[in-house]
């Protein structure tokens, strides 16, 4: 089955250990979490362990799309965004208004 039929995720993670977030992308937002702390291969997340999952959005089934938003989100630098994303009250608009909060991750 073609990728373009499967929903993508944008997700945050938080490392308590360094105090620093990370913004994603993934089919299998569980699986890259696994994965991000897990990895024998030198990265910038395996710097950071262990990485806890705060929020994730589905954003659509176009990877372009995906990329595009989760470009947008670190071109900020903005710790405040990212940190109003996690918030389960807060409402994105504007050019992030696509991001739909996937509910109770952090239950």
């Amino acid at each position: 089955m073609p990728a373009y039929f499967f929903m993508y995720y944008i997700y945050i993670l938080f490392s308590s250990s360094s105090n620093l977030y990370y913004v994603g992308y993934s089919l299998d937002v569980n699986r890259r979490l696994i994965e991000h702390n897990t990895s024998d291969k030198n990265t910038f997340s395996s710097k950071h362990r262990p990485w806890h999952l705060m929020a994730f959005f589905s954003c659509g089934y176009n990877e372009v799309v995906v990329i595009k938003l989760e470009r947008f989100i670190k071109k900020q630098k903005s710790r405040k965004l990212i940190e109003q994303l996690i918030d389960p009250r807060f409402i994105p608009d504007g050019a992030l208004a696509q991001l739909v909060r996937v509910p109770d991750v952090r239950d």
